[in-house]
């Protein structure tokens, strides 16, 4: 197997903290996306080998794997429990045993693994199978996308994979898709795909957990003298009686009109709203006349 340099793949030095990697991938991911490259095959293969890296080097114990074996860091449990048994291996034919004396670096670890591992030779031995490396991907929502539930299709190594995503789903949040990572090794099981979704930032809803948060202004007269108004919600618009003397940033709760949430039908947060008051800047000397006398009274 051609080795891989995940470091190159990803841009980063060999010495990149967790923090440069993942903001490595993040970066990478958005500009070699399948979506935004729907004709390049290139972009597809790379956008996969993208994953790859970031599955193992996100991965501290994977990572470390990585920096000692290479691209046999998924076998390193074997490369040491063969090292702790003083690297003997049965070379076939009667009591002939030989010890291998290699030293470990890249180009003797192919070659050692299949003396251990590979083919069936006269020892009758089994080839071992192994499971999969897991794939890593990333799923971007707007906030309002991820409050409903979406059907989604994701290119994953050259297959597309529909998927529905249930609303509710949270900024940071992981799912594990069973089987659909990277195939295993002599009839091993395929690894799996956790997907992270990232939930862009809304210019009027602030999400704290299932609970929505925003900020509607009033004028003064309403503020003061009370009255309707309209507020748009994630579910629609919706009218709000405002009582008279409302301070500036009182807030009101509007039941279930927040987030849903996750995977229980029905059920949404709360609706948090803060009132701002604006106070008028262009009175007619009429009007200021009517505010003098009422600072009178």
């Amino acid at each position: 197997m051609a080795y891989i340099d995940y470091y190159k793949i990803l841009e980063v030095g060999r010495d990149a903290s967790q923090e440069e990697i993942k903001k490595a991938y993040r970066k990478l991911a958005r500009k070699l996306h399948p979506d935004l490259n729907p004709d390049d095959k290139e972009a597809k293969l790379k956008f996969q080998r993208l994953n790859e890296a970031n599955e193992v080097l996100s991965d501290p114990e994977k990572r470390k794997k990585y920096d000692e074996y290479g691209e046999n860091w998924q076998h390193a449990e074997q490369f040491e429990q063969a090292k702790r048994q003083q690297h003997t291996a049965y070379s076939g034919g009667g009591d002939d045993w030989r010890e291998y004396t290699g030293n470990f670096e890249s180009g003797d670890f192919s070659d050692f693994f299949e003396s251990l591992f590979g083919q069936r030779g006269h020892t009758g031995r089994r080839e071992s199978r192994f499971r999969g490396h897991d794939y890593q991907a990333e799923l971007s929502l707007t906030l309002r996308e991820a409050a409903e539930t979406q059907p989604r299709v994701l290119t994953v190594n050259g297959k597309n994979i529909r998927i529905t995503i249930p609303a509710g789903v949270a900024d940071g949040q992981v799912i594990r898709l069973p089987g659909y990572g990277a195939p295993g090794a002599n009839g091993g099981p395929n690894g799996d795909l956790y997907i992270t979704f990232t939930i862009e930032p809304d210019p009027v809803f602030t999400r704290v957990e299932d609970n929505l948060h925003m900020t509607k202004e009033i004028d003064l007269y309403t503020a003061v003298l009370g009255g309707e108004i309209m507020l748009d919600t994630l579910r629609g618009r919706v009218k709000l009686n405002v009582s008279p003397g409302t301070q500036n940033n009182t807030k009101v709760q509007l039941k279930g009109q927040g987030f849903p949430v996750y995977k229980k039908e029905g059920e949404a947060g709360n609706l948090i709203v803060t009132y701002q008051v604006r106070i008028p800047t262009d009175l007619t000397e009429k009007q200021k006349e009517l505010f003098r006398e009422l600072s009178k009274s």
